[in-house]
């Protein structure tokens, strides 16, 4: 099981760890943290250190009820920062986390090497056809609405077999459009509730039925702290604990903030799965 980034065979027979890099000022965790050059490359050298095969950059926050930003500004966000990461990491490989087809179309010209979109292609009609011109991997997410209504679209038939369904329509479109390489990525915290997101994570064996990978990102969402009645800053443990459980679910790549406990996570995984 592999994906080709830049010309590179990645292997994700073996997990892999997506290490999360937010250039937004609201992001639900790390919001605005990592605004200047010097705090930038410190992270991505820890999360390259720490094992992260890939880095995901996000210039526009996905929480719920976040403030919408022009596409202008999501690409004066997250151009420069490929920019500057491939200035002083030139092999890393950079994700892009947009809806926005003109974002994927100049992040890829730049540098990046996969398009991570959150709405599999419903918020932007040119997005699928340009990730197939582009010739990039594509991860596909689910998810009901927008960033900004998501949460009163929390209605399903059946969970598994509705995202599954999704899957199916998402991807044959895809193919059509000539994508090789796609991921799948159920949409923890997405158009569902604090009950639904573990009813999927429970049931998550079961979107191997569209064959292909799975990314799993529950990384210090609230799934875990309003469960624990914490806060998001103190939900690690949490989330490692479910990093387990996704990885022994079929998660190929975790999505993390937290790379060196879930590259740990993976280890333990790789050698309960020897036995």
């Amino acid at each position: 099981m592999t994906i080709n980034c830049k010309g590179k065979l990645i292997d994700i027979s073996t997990p892999k760890v997506m290490g999360i890099l937010n250039v937004t000022p609201d992001s639900f965790y790390d919001g605005g943290q990592y605004r200047d050059e010097q705090s930038i490359l410190n992270q991505v050298e820890t999360m390259l250190n720490e094992g992260a095969t890939f880095i995901d950059i996000g210039g526009y926050s996905s929480r719920p009820s976040a403030d919408d930003v022009s596409e202008t500004e999501e690409l004066n966000r997250v151009i420069p920062v490929v920019e500057l990461i491939l200035k002083y990491f030139p092999e890393t490989l950079i994700s892009i986390d947009t809806f926005r087809s003109e974002v994927a179309k100049k992040s890829i010209e730049v540098g990046a090497a996969i398009i991570n979109d959150i709405s599999a292609g419903h918020l932007d009609d040119n997005m699928i056809a340009t990730v197939g011109q582009l010739g990039v991997p594509y991860i596909m997410m689910h998810m009901k609405g927008n960033p900004k209504n998501m949460q009163q679209q929390t209605d399903y038939d059946d969970l598994i077999k509705d995202i599954n369904s999704y899957f199916a329509e998402r991807i044959v479109k895809a193919h059509a459009a000539k994508i090789n390489d796609i991921i799948i990525d159920p949409g923890f915290g997405f158009a569902k509730t604090l009950d639904q997101n573990y009813e999927l994570l429970n049931h998550m064996e079961l979107l191997q039925i569209v064959d292909k990978p799975i990314l799993a990102g529950v990384s210090r969402k609230s799934m875990i702290y309003k469960t624990l009645n914490t806060t998001s800053e103190n939900a690690l443990n949490g989330t490692t604990a479910l990093h387990m459980v996704a990885l022994q679910k079929g998660a190929k790549i975790l999505r993390v903030h937290d790379v060196k406990e879930a590259v740990e996570c993976v280890t333990l995984y790789n050698q309960l799965s020897k036995n």
